[in-house]
């Protein structure tokens, strides 16, 4: 029996300003390759267009793969496509949350140091009779509007009228049904959606010489903006990760029915966590979500697409773009264009990318903490906001100064905030992080033997005029 398969989806419809940057180096990212279970969903919206991209994370017998989709409206085979999987990759990194690094001035340089904000932040018919002895569609209130192949896909688009027929037909069809499906595909139906379903064509994905499945993309045209989740909740084996980035041209999006979050940012965290950053952040969001009851939608990452401060990692050249659905891109960047090394990466200047802008979503649910399907809304808020997590390297060179002096004896202090807030973040324990802290050189004792106070010398005046 081939496997109902589908951890989210899906779906919703047919198809800056200038800011100051931090001076900070990027340094690490946190990717949704952190997060088992996790579905990754591009969705590009504009008027009531939109296109969705469902990139699949399924490993095993691609004959067990199987993925129905509810959808508000008829689709032609010309609505889908298929894409590749480094296309959402790329914004996936482009877009993760990001480990920067600081290096503190000489203060006996008597520099003014002042930490500067984040960017942007203020913050064909029916059967009539079968001779496998199954019931027809027709029979069962199902109607199969449409088949079509594309790609390495088998598409069939079905309306139904009434959900225990639609049930008994996905089943017997060989889409195992979870319990409780029928009350989920009920509420679907009285709404007049239709099902996008998909199944791997075998010979057509041997030809294709991939070995993996490519994300399916479909473009509708209706007023509803949503991501229907309850299918993707009935078979679960525990909580679920969607990440969901969308490309809008006004602004940021958010949820219209359930709480829209910023991930905690800005913190100033040990230099050890350099090594570490995929556990803290994993760590971090775990407290986070058991902190909010599984009931919100984190913010991770909204941004202007012609710029990024720092750039985690290259810019998405405008073709891409395209290909994930940004129809109303024209001109501009076509080809990549490489940033400096780590070391230097710190802003992109404005490209020209013309009204894109990319939020970056991510909710952890079960079917108890999301009732409901995510309702979605584009805002006109175009603010900036990022997961940023900072390390400031303290300054290693002569400290033989009054200033140095107090320099590092405020050092231990700073060291314990750090650890104070990476404990309050993850939950670690402390004495395990302050452990980690001494041994990379991150003393909580201030050393008396160093800086050394300068030797005590004659005013300059008396070798002048001889006033021994």
């Amino acid at each position: 029996m081939i496997r109902f398969f589908i951890s989210i989806f899906l779906l919703a419809i047919t198809i800056a300003q200038p800011a100051h940057a931090f001076c900070g180096f990027f340094v690490s990212k946190a990717g949704t390759d952190l997060f088992n279970k996790a579905s990754k969903v591009v969705l590009a919206h504009k008027d009531n267009r939109t296109v969705i991209t469902m990139a699949s994370d399924y490993q095993g017998d691609m004959k067990e793969f199987a993925l129905v989709i509810p959808v508000p409206t008829m689709i032609t085979e010309g609505q889908i496509n298929v894409t590749e999987n480094r296309i959402v990759d790329h914004l996936d990194a482009y877009t993760a949350p990001r480990l920067v690094e600081y290096h503190d001035p000489d203060p006996c340089q008597q520099i003014m140091y002042k930490e500067m904000a984040m960017s942007a932040t203020a913050d064909s018919g029916a059967m009539l009779k079968r001779s496998d002895g199954k019931q027809s569609a027709k029979s069962l209130g199902v109607t199969i509007e449409a088949e079509y192949t594309v790609g390495e896909y088998d598409i069939v688009v079905l309306s139904a009228k009434q959900s225990d027929g639609l049930q008994t037909y996905l089943n017997q069809e060989g889409y195992q049904m979870p319990d409780g499906a029928d009350t989920v595909l009920g509420s679907y139906i009285k709404q007049d959606m239709k099902f996008f379903l998909a199944k791997v064509n075998l010979k057509k994905q041997a030809k294709s010489g991939y070995s993996y499945l490519r994300p399916l993309q479909v473009a509708y045209e209706h007023e509803k903006f949503m991501l229907p989740i309850r299918l993707g909740t009935l078979n679960a084996n525990g909580p679920q990760d969607l990440i969901l980035f969308t490309l809008t041209s006004k602004g940021r999006v958010e949820a219209a029915n359930y709480r829209t979050t910023k991930i905690p940012t800005d913190m100033d965290i040990p230099l050890f966590v350099q090594d570490e950053f995929g556990e803290f952040y994993k760590s971090m969001f775990d407290v986070a979500v058991k902190k909010e009851n599984m009931k919100t939608v984190f913010m991770e990452y909204a941004w202007d697409m012609g710029w990024c401060d720092p750039c985690a990692a290259d810019p998405v050249p405008n073709k891409d773009l395209k290909e994930l659905g940004v129809w109303w891109l024209d001109g501009g960047m076509d080809k990549p264009q490489p940033l400096p090394s780590n070391a230097q990466r710190r802003i992109m200047p404005p490209q020209q990318v013309e009204n894109v802008f990319v939020t970056r979503l991510h909710a952890r649910y079960t079917a108890k903490s999301f009732p409901e399907d995510l309702m979605l809304q584009e805002t006109s808020d175009r603010q900036n906001f990022q997961g940023r997590y900072v390390m400031r390297h303290p300054f290693s060179g002569d400290l033989s100064c009054e200033a140095g002096t107090k320099y590092v004896q405020a050092l231990p202090d700073r060291f314990e905030k750090e650890a104070q807030s990476l404990a309050n973040l993850t939950g670690w324990d402390m004495t395990d992080i302050r452990n980690k802290m001494e041994k990379g050189g991150q003393s909580f004792a201030v050393d008396q033997s160093s800086p050394e106070t300068p030797p005590k010398t004659d005013p300059w005046w008396n070798k002048i005029w001889g006033n021994e």
